[in-house]
């Protein structure tokens, strides 16, 4: 609203209640929480948005169901599960929008209650999710003459607060996401050191103008506005623009100095946190916006310097986050309606993000290398960073845990951590692509969509409630209004703001006469002229006193309203002070509720869990009851198998027995008629010897050749056989010396050092068979130091066996180094020595044939022989 020039009375006026308000306190007023006290939450409202398909041919692979369902089914030659058949899933969303939905329908049911919220000082987020190429930056921006949320966002707030406006640079940015408010003259100084700075462009292209493109986004029958704007408040719009690009943030709007020669690549900008804990890009431009075109062309300027390129998948992919920002700082207005109330405190801004994510995407499908490969692999990382701090949030919120929310990890969700800690709604709309490519891709994000919608949100405070009396713009405007009219009756000019207001004033006074002097002896016009001075003098006497007795009136009056205004604002502070002791009470409440909620939460939580044991327990108990039945039943297949086995078996007993009865029964005669046939050889033996002894005893000295007839044997024809190749007479006594037994050498004797290893606990049986080792060591116990000096090592053993004969047992090794400086043996060989005495039976002798018996006879005086034998494991020759 353009002031022009006052008349003195309302000079006189606005004099007074500049004194009047500098000798007062700041108006006090109910500060707003800066972060939601009350327990009450609303959910992340989800809504979904089906793309139409690229053409027609192409198969589809989502079906809306109604308007909140929606149902996802395998493309043909895909198997989903298994055993091959097709798994069709459904998910629930808050609204559902179809592929004939408009722009409009979309902006009335998401964006516009948004948009009331940010003029009623609260803030939101509204971002767009999918895969790529599934329509995020249509949805969010829009076409020529189908704008997107974004322009139908600020057309609706330009033109709810259009004739609310103030002027440029009375709101000022502090650079620390807070806002100052500077006079009029300060406005006005720094308005016209930005003309004059603009008027000379620091580059060819900082002047540009609206693009084309862009012009005609809304048409004028779809412009809508808000109808909760508080008219006796000021606003100004700021917007910023950013993009988060490889998990850095850039500033989009920020002028680069224009070097022709070199140029410099953007610097990234850093996250910071105000004195409310409240997230900001520092250093970041914030642009005054007066009109819905000049915030669409401070974004088209931003939208340019985007990172967009080309991939597999979409012609125009975006490669970054993009955060477009409105900020809405708002003021009331003083009491006379006039300015704005020049306090810090007073400010409030709200905001409200515009995000649009970039898609996720898999490298196998885009093909991307490189830069790509890279952009790629950071979008995705921070898009699972956004799905862990959900489901981490979902978590908590469900199961009453503290667990800490990584934010952290990723510039996007540390950019909108307040936003789920309760500074505002938070709305997500995920766009689909039908086409049967994008099945898998569509799937993980439907999924992620559908839980997000579980997390909680704390609800906003309401916005703050002023003291002073409402309608104050209306009544200062009224004022000036009825002013005007007096000052038509009064003659002069109706309209204040005129610039010929004084001049009409002058003119009203008594008209100066000529005062030309012709000569020195004129004594008419001095005098003419003194008599009109002095009229006008006494005219202006008399309007200076009325001025002075209106002016007295005028200041009574509105000591009057002062004192009426100090006794409301007393009977306000009253009420005051019982609303807050009321909230209190409302507070205590509200705590006790919700930890009475977190118990109920935590009950219910481990009544889950008892369920599920339970669940498991009655799941191991079927198992376990049919592994039972199992194992009785081959149990009882067993039992009958083994007797049938047993019957079997029992047979084959039966005829083995019978058998072996038969054998038994041969063998026993057989053995019968062997003895008969050793004894009737004994009897022949005696007959010999007797014979021999007649025969030596006879002193005729007459010696026979013949042999006696020899009996007849009871035996078969074959032991007859056998019989007649025995001799008629046993062998003489051999006359000879005996035999001594000679001293074997070992295979022990060798070049190499031996230790002789001979326990004490030996048997000593003082025989001959001992070896001869050259160059050994003879201990008892073997030692380090003995093993040390040698390279061989024998332990001798010998013993009576149990057929009564001696035998002696060499069992030898190699000696070696160990590892750790020690000495080890390795048996390689066992020697064994045996000596078998001619005298002693053979108690390994077995019955067979005559012409053996005959063999082992014939060999009675065979001297005793030494065998030996080289391996582990050795048998003595019988």
């Amino acid at each position: 609203m353009k002031r022009g020039k006052f008349s003195n009375e309302d000079r006189i006026r606005c004099e007074i209640l500049t004194m009047q308000r500098t000798g007062k306190s700041k108006t006090p007023r109910r500060h707003g929480p800066k972060k939601a006290s009350n327990t009450e939450k609303d959910p992340v409202g989800v809504y979904c948005r089906i793309r139409p398909l690229g053409a027609e041919d192409e198969e589809c692979c989502v079906d809306m169901i109604s308007s909140s369902t929606i149902q996802l089914h395998a493309p043909d030659g895909l198997k989903a599960n298994r055993n091959g058949e097709y798994k069709e899933t459904q998910y629930t969303f808050k609204k559902i929008f179809g592929i004939n939905t408009t722009q409009i329908e979309l902006f009335e049911e998401i964006a516009k209650p948004l948009i009331d919220d940010l003029i009623d000082c609260k803030n939101g987020l509204l971002f767009t999710y999918g895969v790529t190429g599934s329509g995020k930056t249509f949805t969010m921006t829009g076409a020529p003459g189908d704008g997107g949320l974004l322009p139908r966002s600020l057309d609706m707030l330009f033109n709810s607060i259009g004739s609310f406006q103030a002027k440029r640079f009375v709101f000022k940015p502090d650079e620390k996401n807070g806002m100052e408010i500077q006079n009029q003259v300060d406005a006005l100084l720094e308005r016209q050191k930005r003309e004059s700075q603009q008027s000379v462009p620091k580059t060819p292209s900082s002047r540009q103008r609206a693009d084309p493109e862009f012009a005609d986004m809304i048409s004028a029958e779809e412009a809508c506005k808000s109808e909760n704007v508080d008219e006796d408040c000021c606003y100004s719009v700021f917007v910023s623009y950013v993009e988060i690009y490889n998990n850095y943030i850039y500033d989009l709007l920020e002028d680069a100095s224009f070097d022709p020669i070199r140029s410099k690549p953007p610097q990234s900008k850093i996250l910071r946190e105000d004195q409310n804990h409240n997230m900001y890009v520092a250093g970041c431009t914030e642009v005054e916006v007066k009109s819905t075109e000049e915030a669409f062309e401070v974004f088209w300027k931003g939208q340019k310097k985007r990172r967009t390129a080309n991939t597999q998948l979409n012609r125009e992919s975006s490669r970054s986050h993009s955060v477009f920002t409105v900020k809405l700082a708002q003021a009331p207005l003083d009491a006379d309606g006039d300015h704005i109330l020049q306090d810090r405190n007073q400010v409030n801004v709200s905001q409200l993000c515009l995000v649009d994510l970039a898609g996720s995407e898999r490298t196998s499908r885009t093909r991307a290398e490189g830069s790509r490969l890279r952009e790629a692999g950071n979008i995705n990382q921070s898009l699972m960073t956004l799905r862990t701090c959900m489901e981490v949030l979902r978590e908590n919120q469900m199961y009453g845990t503290n667990k800490m929310v990584p934010y952290r990890d990723s510039k996007v969700t540390h950019l909108f951590k307040n936003y789920f800690d309760g500074e505002g709604k938070v709305r997500m709309i995920l766009c689909v692509n039908p086409k049967a490519d994008d099945y898998e891709e569509t799937m993980l994000v439907m999924r992620f969509a559908e839980m997000t919608q579980e997390v909680e949100v704390a609800r906003p405070a309401d916005g703050p409630i002023y003291v002073l009396p409402a309608g104050r713009r209306q009544r200062h405007q009224a004022s000036r209004d009825e002013m005007s009219r007096r000052i038509e009756e009064r003659g002069g000019p109706g309209n204040s703001d005129d610039p010929n207001l004084l001049n009409r004033l002058i003119e009203s006074l008594p008209a100066l006469p000529p005062s030309e002097v012709v000569d020195a002896f004129d004594d008419q016009t001095l005098p003419r002229l003194v008599e009109v001075l002095e009229k006008r003098q006494h005219i202006r006497q008399m309007i200076s006193e009325q001025f002075k007795t209106k002016a007295n009136t005028l200041m009574s009056m509105l000591q009057q309203f002062d004192n009426q205004h100090s006794a409301k604002e007393t009977f306000l502070h009253n009420q005051q002070s019982k609303l807050n002791e009321k909230d209190k009470v409302v507070v205590s409440q509200r705590t006790e509720l919700e930890r009475l909620e977190k118990k109920s939460k935590m009950l219910e939580y481990k009544i889950d869990i008892l369920q599920k044991t339970t669940d498991m327990y009655e799941q191991d108990k079927r198992s376990l009851q049919h592994e039972l039945e199992t194992r009785e039943q081959r149990l009882q297949r067993e039992l009958g198998e083994r007797r049938r086995l047993e019957q079997r078996m029992h047979g084959v007993v039966t005829d083995t027995r019978h058998k072996w009865e038969k054998e038994c029964e041969r063998r026993v005669n057989a053995k019968q008629l062997e003895m008969q046939n050793k004894l009737w050889v004994k009897d022949e033996k005696l007959k010999q010897l007797k014979a021999i002894v007649t025969e030596s005893s006879s002193t005729s000295g007459a010696s026979s050749t013949e042999c006696p007839e020899k009996p007849a044997r009871p035996s078969r024809e074959r032991d007859k056989n056998i019989t007649q190749k025995r001799s008629a007479s046993p062998s003489p006594t051999p006359t000879a010396l005996p035999v001594h037994p000679m001293h074997r050498r070992s295979h022990s004797a060798g070049g190499e050092k031996w230790v002789d290893h001979k326990p004490s606990s030996n048997l000593d049986l003082d025989t001959v068979m001992q070896p001869i080792i050259p160059n050994a060591i003879k201990v008892s116990t073997p030692s380090e130091k003995a093993l040390s000096k040698c390279q061989k090592y024998v332990l001798r053993h010998q013993e009576l066996a149990s057929d009564g004969e001696i035998e002696t047992k060499l069992i030898k090794g190699n000696v070696f180094k160990t590892r750790g400086g020690g000495q080890a043996v390795q048996f390689t060989d066992i020697e064994t020595l045996t000596q078998e005495c001619p005298t002693a039976p053979s108690r390994k002798r077995r019955s067979g044939s005559a012409e053996a018996r005959v063999q082992r006879e014939n060999n009675e005086n065979v001297p005793p022989v030494s065998s030996s034998s080289h391996g582990y494991q050795k048998r003595r020759k019988p």
